[in-house]
């Protein structure tokens, strides 16, 4: 099993509560965003295309715990940017497990070796690990040349040294379903955990827009990639959401579920999405037109998303609503026979269409990017430059 009992056990009691007190909208992981700057400029993010002075700026360990106290989650992810840039991010972390939260930090895993020694393994911490897929996939993703290889080597170091390790990875338009099995295999191999997965996002700010993923896609790559599974692969994620990826589930987006505090405060409606920040987790769920949002608004924005960041806690609220919900948690679980699916099966048997695979953007700066509400417009880039596209998988 890839989520620890004392974790499952902890989630479900949190949510059991929530229900028995009546509240309709309820954080379940609070995405605690420390800091904006990272060491890798990847074409798919939109979260660090700010301009120098805000790079420069990040939360403080105070201003941390008192997010997570303010949300009440039980669970902290903490993304960036690279949360290891951040100089107290081992205080930030030991204060969170202090208040008993199951802590996700994310990393490119770049810097991860060399700060391993500034945290203790824990069954509250969980390194994160930002993995695209194999090496040719993945070094195409973030931009750069080695970073698999860098970041395969410190999850082994890690796994070594007793830390729990999961992967996470985003996959966009084009992407190999056998490549995506094969890293499977590779990832079980390493020793993780668990593997954690999400279609990408189209954030306005990045700068490739050409290989995000339509709904219909998604739901067509995923039932490829993750029918007819082998019993060895262990996801960290709820297994109602992955078959929602895999179109046998259909879910109401819960942005509430997966709040965004960062620099700016907490923001409005989700982590991918920004249109206001409230100074107040209460001010959020309180002054937030969430009918304005999700697939079923008819927001264009959200017409594509299947993201974790609105649709886990979707699936987790499944679970624990009805007897339905939580059988079908337990046939996904232990009774799935692996998804079979002959025609999926069929499909990967094919030549990926078209050739076509995920197109790294080589970056040399971030591009402008409009300061959120109350700051001031950012001034431009001194070494502001265009996107130079690099070699795709096929190596042109």
């Amino acid at each position: 099993m890839s989520v620890p009992f004392s974790q499952m056990w902890t989630v479900a009691r949190y949510v059991t509560a929530q229900k028995l007190r009546g509240r309709q909208r309820y954080p379940l992981v609070l995405m605690l965003e420390p800091l904006f700057r990272c060491n890798l400029t990847c074409a798919g993010c939109g979260k660090i295309q700010y301009p120098p002075h805000i790079l420069k700026r990040q939360l403080s360990v105070a201003e941390c715990l008192r997010a997570a106290e303010e949300c009440g989650a039980p669970m902290v992810s903490i993304p960036g940017g690279e949360p290891l840039l951040h100089p107290e991010i081992d205080a930030i972390v030991r204060g969170l497990i202090k208040q008993k939260r199951y802590v996700y930090l994310c990393t490119n895993a770049l810097l991860l070796a060399k700060n391993l020694h500034r945290f203790v393994p824990s069954k509250y911490l969980t390194f994160s690990v930002h993995l695209d897929g194999l090496q040719r996939e993945h070094d195409s993703a973030v931009c750069r040349e080695g970073t698999y290889a860098a970041a395969l080597a410190a999850v082994q170091e890690a796994v070594r040294r007793g830390y729990r390790v999961t992967t996470n990875t985003t996959l966009f338009e084009g992407a190999d379903p056998v490549a995506v099995r094969a890293f499977f295999d590779a990832m079980m191999d390493a020793g993780v955990e668990g593997m954690m997965l999400s279609p990408g996002y189209s954030y306005e700010k990045a700068p490739d827009q050409e290989h995000f993923l339509g709904r219909a896609r998604t739901r067509r790559l995923f039932n490829h990639i993750l029918s007819n599974r082998r019993r060895r692969w262990r996801f960290n994620q709820s297994p109602l959401f992955l078959e929602f990826l895999m179109g046998r589930r259909s879910y109401a987006c819960t942005p509430w579920g997966m709040p965004t505090y960062n620099i700016f405060g907490w923001q409005k409606p989700c982590y991918l999405l920004q249109d206001g920040y409230a100074e107040t987790f209460q001010e959020l769920l309180t002054s937030t037109a969430w009918e304005q949002y999700g697939t079923e608004s008819g927001n264009p924005r959200c017409a594509n998303c299947m993201v974790h960041s609105g649709y886990e806690a979707s699936a987790v609220h499944d679970t624990f609503s009805s007897l339905a919900g939580m059988w079908a948690t337990i046939r996904a679980t232990f009774f799935s026979r692996g998804y079979p699916d002959p025609a999926a099966l069929e499909a990967l048997q094919r030549p990926p269409e078209s050739g076509r695979r995920f197109v790294g953007v080589q970056i040399s700066a971030p591009r402008r990017a409009s300061a959120p509400r109350g700051e001031p417009d950012p001034a431009p880039a001194s070494h502001e430059a265009a996107a130079e596209p690099v070699a795709d998988a096929a190596g042109r």
